[in-house]
This record gives structure tokens, sequence and C-alpha cells, in this order.
């Protein structure tokens, strides 16, 4: 299991400069719908991008060929300078893309553990255990808690069932497995919609911990005031384009709304 790196620790990937993902003109057309004209979006180590725009923006399918569920008909992916192409999500995960939708990937019955090392398990030593698939849970749990200290996130007992977890602390096991896994790139789409006040603020403070472990995120979703509280920039897309792509200091809440729904930008 990979364990990333504090900011300290890696300097370098912490620089602004670094690029870590660069997606440049993509378009996508299904039948005679284009859902992608032309959308560009580039996000530097530990860099949290706000994605927004309105419904039938594009996101949804932006997201979807960054993560690899879907091909572009044109446009190209970089990830870490080189540029790539994708059969499938396994091939953006072994680039380090992790996207987490809504519906999550855990595994209610099993525990924390469980599903962090989810298709992954550790196997016992050599010899009838092995032979067995008899998982070694005490090295698991050890890596697990090693990881989730060192990301800064409490959590009940790793043995808890994750169904007994709250919505925002599923969310917060949804994307440490990401990291922990060696995921450089996460791509959150609307993580915190339908929680409560309490489990929203353990997504938001986990995706503004995350910058300091140089994890790049892009980070979806229809709530302004979250979307400008942990973006260091904001990407809008308009009818499949991205029509804006700046730092979060230079744009003001109702400017954001002008440019999400194409109204009169005079004061933009």
């Amino acid at each position: 299991m990979t364990i990333p790196a504090t900011t300290d620790e890696r300097s370098i990937a912490s620089d602004p400069s670094d690029v870590v993902l660069e997606v440049t003109d993509i378009r996508k057309r299904f039948g005679p719908v284009r859902a992608l004209r032309g959308a560009s979006v580039r996000l530097a180590a530990g860099e949290v991008l706000g994605l927004v725009g309105d419904n039938g923006a594009g996101k949804s399918t932006l997201v979807n060929v960054i993560s690899g569920n879907l091909e572009s008909d044109e446009g190209s992916i970089y990830v870490d300078g080189v540029e790539r192409s994708f059969a499938g999500p396994a091939d953006a995960r072994r680039v380090g893309i992790e996207t987490v939708f809504q519906t999550l990937s855990l595994v209610p019955t099993l525990d924390i553990t469980e599903n962090v090392y989810l298709a992954r398990e550790r196997l016992g030593p050599e010899g009838l255990r092995r032979r067995l698939r008899w998982m070694d849970k005490r090295a698991m749990r050890g890596d697990v808690a090693e990881g989730f200290e060192r990301l800064g996130l409490s959590l009940p007992r790793l043995d808890t069932k994750v169904a007994a977890l709250s919505g925002g602390q599923r969310q917060a096991v949804a994307i440490a497995r990401a990291v922990l896994w060696g995921s450089h790139i996460v791509v959150m789409d609307e993580p915190a919609a339908a929680l409560g006040v309490r489990q929203t603020e353990i997504v938001l403070s986990f995706v503004e911990r995350l910058k300091e472990h140089s994890v790049a995120v892009i980070f979806i979703s229809h709530n302004m005031e979250q979307v400008l509280r942990v973006s260091d920039r904001i990407a809008v897309m308009r009818l499949g384009r991205t029509v804006f792509d700046e730092p979060r200091a230079d744009i003001t809440a109702s400017q954001l709304v002008h440019l999400i729904t194409g109204a009169d930008q005079a004061d933009v």
C-alpha cells in the first residue's frame, strides 16, 4: 500500500507549476448531441480545482472521459507530462487517477479495513494459509491505521462495518482508499451531496487536508459555498466548453453564478 508523503517530504510535487493532469480540447458526441465541444482543464499537485456548471454543461461526460469510462472523439489527456489514452477505468487507475462517485464502491457488510483492501487483499505467508487465500488481517489493519493517521483521518475502529458509518464517514473511507493506493489525482463527483452539516464538514475538511499530501483534486459540486471554500482554482463549463478557469481569489459568488448561467457578464 502506498502512503502519500507530506508536503515537506515532497516539496517538488507541491510546486504549483508541477502539472499532474492536463486535459486539452476534449470533444465527445453522442449521435447528434455534442456533449463536449472543447473542454480543457489543468491540475497541479496539491491543488483543488472546483469544476462547476449547470445541468447539461458537460461535467459528467468530462469526468467519465478522465476516469476512463468513456473515450473522447478528439482531444488529449496528459498525466505527469505523458499523453495517455484509456480503454477503461483500470487504465486510468494505473496512472494514478481515481474517481469517487456519489454512489461510492463500498461493501456495507465489510469493515473499514476490508473495504480499503477490497480486491487487493493481503494474503498470509507462503504455505497452506496462502493456498487457502487466508488474509493477513492484522497486517492490513496496521497499514490502514498508519495511512489514516498520516492523512489526519479520524474514524471509528477499523473493524467497524461500513453499514454502521455515517454518510460523511463513508465518503472519507472511499476518498482515503483512492489516496492510499497511490492515486495522486482524485476526481470527486458531488462528494457532499445529500449529507448533513456535520457529515459535510468531515468530507470538506478531509479534502482540504489532502493538499498537504500533494494530492490533486477535481471537486465537482452544485454547492457554490462548498466550491468556494475548498478550491484553489475554479473552472466553469457551459454547453460542453470550458468558459472560465482562474484562481479562486479572482472570482466572487455572484460572478460565478453569472458564468454558470451565461447571464449578462458585464460585471465579471
